[in-house]
């Protein structure tokens, strides 16, 4: 089924260790441009130097999408009225996602995440921890009742991945899928 819908997105790079599926995502995003309005994107503070320390680049500088900071509430997906479809938090620390379930808008990505959530929107969190306290548990019920998406970054292996790239890609691909993009990845059955 072939859709039209070009999406308002909000992208944001937590400090979580990870970096490679903002990478993915962010390169994935830029090959499906074609569904995409607007997409603007933010890094915690921690987020760069985990990038740098992972990857070993500031390959983060070179997105084609706009780069807002943390601390800038006049950016558009700040508010309701700007219509954004789709915030995804990829990676997402277990302490933003817990600002986000408290209600806590102390930046631009929780403020973001709670527009998403106020106005009935899409909002994913990539989650990347393990174990998992009763804490996280608990704040990821929180968030689901409130209408958010948890995706753990668990990878999966029935398309028989041969790099790390593909195996991130597995996680990103269910993503872009929440999100409602059409996204060519495979597919389960298809073997």
């Amino acid at each position: 089924m072939q859709t039209n819908k070009k999406y308002k997105i909000a992208i944001a790079v937590t400090g979580a260790s990870g970096a490679i599926y903002a990478k993915i995502l962010l390169e994935k995003l830029a090959f499906l441009k074609d569904q995409i309005n607007e997409c603007g994107l933010v890094f915690s503070e921690n987020a760069k130097s985990v990038w740098e320390f992972e990857l070993g680049n500031q390959d983060y500088k070179n997105t084609s999408f706009k780069i807002y900071e943390p601390n800038n509430f006049y950016a558009p997906f700040a508010s309701g009225s700007s219509g954004y479809d789709i915030m995804i938090v990829c990676p997402c620390t277990m302490g933003t996602l817990g600002r986000i379930a408290s209600g806590v808008a102390s930046d631009l990505i929780t403020r973001t995440a709670d527009v998403m959530l106020k106005e009935r929107k899409k909002l994913i969190l990539v989650a990347r921890e393990t174990p998992m306290s009763l804490i996280h548990i608990n704040n990821m019920k929180l968030i689901t009742e409130a209408g958010g998406i948890i995706c753990p970054a668990n990878p999966s292996f029935y398309s028989k991945p041969k790099t790390i790239e593909e195996l991130v890609a597995t996680v990103i691909d269910r993503v872009l899928d929440l999100a409602g993009f059409e996204n060519n990845s495979h597919r389960w059955g298809n073997l």
